[in-house]
């Protein structure tokens, strides 16, 4: 089956996640870490796209974004890529590929469904057992939108702006989201959508958006297309 087009459009955030070759770790030290932070900053501010939460975990990272143009996202996604397998293979010793494929992406509608795409991005290292609360992860915004620290990477949505007029009522607001946590049928939404590369938001959004994209936003069965019977013959007339 052919593999159906990525949907980037300017200025829409975009859900993103990138996994490593089977699932191996990708980051082997805190030092890793740092470098791939670095390198995202660079590239985000060369290719002009606006980070607005992030979590690294050991064997995959997410990124909520939102690229100037169409063409921002794949060439910056491209150049971390490039730029950090490359440091990671000379520093470790090995060679070959660390990631699974191309990096998965889904349009994210800049409502509601951000403000939960963020909490669902940092809350992850939660429900993967690492930390209890979702600022104690130091690799992820979650500190930076609760306000325990300032992060040069992030650049905050205007969603996040609409929690309150202070940062302390931001921060307030956002944390009572985090207490709420994800539920299962919001996790699965949330990672189907950007593992095949569907957008998420209301009726109305994907309305709009099937009419010029309706190969990505119009969701079809999985599997082969089923074979119809074929047409019964006609009955004999009566005599």
């Amino acid at each position: 089956m052919a593999r159906l087009p990525r949907l980037i459009l300017a200025q829409q955030p975009h859900h993103v996640i990138l996994r490593g070759n089977n699932r191996q770790a990708i980051f082997y030290s805190d030092l890793d870490r740092e470098f791939l932070q670095t390198t995202l900053k660079e590239v985000a501010v060369q290719y002009r796209v606006a980070i607005h939460a992030y979590v690294l975990m050991d064997n995959h990272l997410h990124l909520l974004l939102s690229p100037a143009d169409a063409d921002a996202l794949s060439r910056m996604m491209q150049s971390l890529g490039r730029r950090y397998v490359g440091w990671f293979n000379a520093r470790h010793q090995r060679s070959g590929t660390l990631w699974e494929g191309r990096f998965r992406a889904g349009v994210v509608e800049g409502d509601r469904h951000l403000l939960a795409c963020m909490r669902y991005i940092e809350l992850n290292p939660v429900r993967a057992g690492v930390c209890a609360e979702a600022a104690q992860w130091p690799w992820s915004s979650a500190a930076h939108h609760l306000g325990q620290e300032r992060s040069p990477l992030i650049t905050e949505h205007e969603m996040y702006w609409s929690l309150g007029n202070t940062p302390f009522e931001r921060e307030h607001a956002y944390r009572e989201l985090l207490a709420q946590g994800v539920g299962r049928m919001e996790q699965a939404e949330f990672t189907e959508a950007v593992l095949r590369g569907r957008p998420l938001g209301s009726e109305r959004f994907m309305r709009l958006l099937a009419v010029d994209h309706a190969a990505v936003v119009v969701r079809r069965p999985r599997g082969r297309p089923r074979k119809l019977a074929p047409p019964e013959p006609d009955a004999p007339a009566s005599t």
